[in-house]
């Protein structure tokens, strides 16, 4: 049975990524999805994709705005593009999109049918009941406008869907897995993120069952006129109702800056210190440019707790934006040249473990498993100063946002003999 895992606040943002970064984020994420399958298997890419808060990790770390509506989005549309060569090899299909895409969900997964032998006409079924739920069954004040469904070869599934309330300026996502659902309508779903909106109508709720089945009784001995007429004249009766259940609540503001509150620094602190003392022994042959690869290493901390991490390390989803920055300059502009490495050195580990030799992935791993050691004790420096070093060496990392190349910084004395 499908579970509730949390919420989370997604302020809605409009804009749209920028071609530098479609290109990048499509390839780092689906390198990671394959480095997942080949670590763990596809149901568990499945899971991951079920689970808001690493949902929301994953985006941060391809370098979209860590905290925006549009993570859904480029996430979805990223790896529809990236994973569409490999589809076929790693057996993970990525159907629907944004607006006119979703419609075009049924006929994706009827030519998916056909080539790999799944039930196109149940997978279809189920793509437009999980809509109907959450745009009809679920009445909490968001339109839906975007519907991805990844499924497998053995026809196994996870959808991704969001909506908005265009009043609030407000997104909603919610999750949908096959692996963990006994059925549609009793508590299908194992996430709804978004933000509170009072009192909310939800008929997929367990406690519902009696609500639903009194529902049709109604319907069919009352009518719908003889209903409306018994409402009125019970409309001064208060029932008691049954709190809603405490979830764990991810909330995102609606600022664009990474702030020391939204990052746990001591796991900053032993990511930093791992890719320090594990890092350059385990990857001396692949780091290969100069005055990067150290700083990749960082970024392939971060991207191997996104591959390996347990659920409850991505109650801080900012963090991930420390890897590769993010296009709007906050935390700090994208480093397209430690983005490029990282994607080489994770596409190279991915290949050499197709062929039998895994030691690169293993390393990856390793250099996580370090990263969870060292926090326990590891010191490093305060929020500010690593985000003032990082925009300080942004030139010499390639930095790039939707402003512009980042430009060398001025010496101090020619700048004020400028003055």
């Amino acid at each position: 049975m499908a579970q509730r895992t949390g919420s989370a606040d997604l302020p809605l943002h409009s804009g749209h990524v920028p071609a530098w970064l479609s290109a990048r984020m499509a390839a780092l994420g689906a390198v990671i999805c394959q480095a997942i399958v080949q670590e763990y298997g596809r149901d568990e890419l499945l899971a991951r994709l079920a689970h808001p808060f690493w949902f929301q990790s994953f985006g941060s770390v391809m370098g979209m705005d860590w905290h925006s509506s549009g993570v859904t989005t480029s996430v979805i549309g990223a790896l529809k593009r990236g994973l569409r060569p490999s589809q076929d090899e790693l057996g993970v299909y990525v159907c629907g999109g944004r607006g006119k895409q979703s419609r075009q969900t049924p006929q994706e997964l009827n030519e998916i049918g056909e080539r790999v032998g799944i039930d196109a006409d149940e997978l279809i079924r189920t793509s437009r009941l999980v809509a109907k739920v959450d745009s009809a069954a679920i009445q909490d004040g968001f339109d839906l406008y975007l519907h991805g469904f990844f499924v497998t070869r053995e026809g196994h599934w996870t959808v991704v869907q969001q909506g908005m309330n265009t009043d609030n300026r407000q997104a909603r996502r919610y999750h949908w897995c096959s692996q963990s659902k006994s059925n549609f309508i009793d508590e299908p779903h194992t996430a709804i993120d978004g933000p509170v909106q009072g009192e909310i109508v939800n008929l997929t709720d367990r406690r519902a069952e009696a609500s639903r089945s009194a529902q049709l009784d109604l319907l069919s001995t009352l009518g719908p006129d003889k209903i409306v007429s018994r409402l009125l004249a019970d409309s001064e009766l208060d029932a008691p109702q049954e709190q809603q259940l405490s979830l764990p609540h991810l909330s995102l503001p609606d600022r664009h800056e990474v702030r020391s509150s939204d990052v746990f620094i001591r796991r900053l602190h032993g990511t930093l210190a791992a890719a320090a003392e594990q890092g350059p022994k385990d990857f001396p042959d692949l780091l290969l440019t100069p005055g990067v690869g150290a700083r990749t290493v960082q970024s392939l901390a971060m991207v191997a707790e996104v591959v390996h991490g347990a659920p409850y390390r991505f109650q801080d989803p900012a963090r991930f934006s420390l890897a590769h920055g993010g296009k709007d300059r906050h935390p700090y502009p994208v480093p397209t040249k430690v983005y490029d490495e990282t994607i080489r050195v994770l596409k190279s580990a991915v290949q050499k473990a197709k062929l039998g030799n895994s030691e690169t992935l293993a390393a990856l791993k390793r250099l996580d498993e370090q990263a969870r050691l060292l926090e326990r004790t590891a010191d490093g420096p305060t929020f500010d100063d690593y985000l003032a070093q990082e925009r300080a060496n942004s030139s010499s990392f390639g930095g790039r946002s939707v402003f512009g190349w980042e430009s060398s910084p001025q010496p101090l004395s020619k700048a004020r003999g400028a003055a």
